[in-house]
């Protein structure tokens, strides 16, 4: 069984943010990074089921410049067992289709069982990538699972709906499936794994020819939202703030006059 799990490196959201000097994403310089946390989900998905199935060959996907190397080494001493890192200085300004048309290039003639990608990125926010992928190799997609289970070459999922709903959808394989949070609690690697990780094998590739597939979308502008002015915080007893936010409610919006 082979499967394939696609992840990328994002910063730490904790990190302090500047737009960068075209003004149409963020400056990269000076930030923390990390592993998406949606993939998190993916690569501990794949790694249980590896534990369960046994034979299974798990293969991180990784396209960005140099420096994501760091964060597929996680993904290795989580338990995948190679690397593959398409090395692109531009991922950053890179439409969902075009990154999706790189990890279809990749995975075409791969015959990958299952596909495992998160549900979006916490940067972008898109959550187009994985489905992309499945489009362009024509499998069947299922997004946001929040449970999982494998038998006799059949998945069976627990997607998230709007509403805090839940769908239960299973297909065969082979598929693709995008994590949300809370599908599981992924591991920390212990140091003997983390040793054994920087021997495993990490390929670099080339960007693959993207003739025929352009960005459908063009980023006019990044900003950070304005701030329309402090809020209000009204004290003291139950009685006394209602009628204060009754008097406000009609002097500055004329909701109640």
């Amino acid at each position: 069984m082979k499967i394939l799990i696609c992840i990328k490196q994002v910063p730490d959201m904790e990190s302090k943010f500047k737009i960068n000097a075209d003004g149409k994403w963020y400056d990269r310089t000076d930030l923390a990074w990390r592993m998406n946390e949606y993939d998190e989900y993916a690569v501990e998905q794949a790694v249980r089921l590896k534990e369960q199935v046994g034979e299974v060959d798990l293969t991180v996907l990784c396209i960005g410049p140099d420096q994501v190397k760091e964060t597929m080494k996680k993904a290795l001493a989580m338990g995948c067992d190679r690397g593959v890192h398409i090395a692109d200085n531009d991922s950053h300004t890179r439409e969902p289709i075009e990154i999706a048309a790189m990890v279809a290039d990749f995975a075409k003639d791969k015959n990958f069982d299952i596909i495992f990608t998160g549900m979006q990125s916490q940067d972008r926010g898109s959550a187009q990538v994985g489905v992309m992928v499945a489009e362009l190799l024509g499998l069947p997609a299922i997004t946001t699972i929040v449970a999982f289970t494998f038998e006799n070459g059949t998945v069976q999922v627990k997607r998230e709906l709007e509403g805090g709903g839940k769908a239960l959808v299973s297909a065969a394989i082979p598929v693709v499936l995008t994590c949300q949070l809370g599908l599981n609690t992924p591991r920390y690697p212990t140091l003997p794994n983390i040793m054994k990780a920087k021997k495993k094998e990490l390929l670099t590739l080339a960007v693959p020819d993207l003739s025929g597939i352009g960005a459908c979308q063009e980023t006019a502008a990044c900003y950070f939202p304005e701030r329309k002015g402090s809020g209000i915080v009204l004290e003291g007893e139950l009685p006394e703030m209602a009628d204060k936010l009754i008097h406000l409610l009609k002097e500055k919006t004329g909701v109640l006059a």
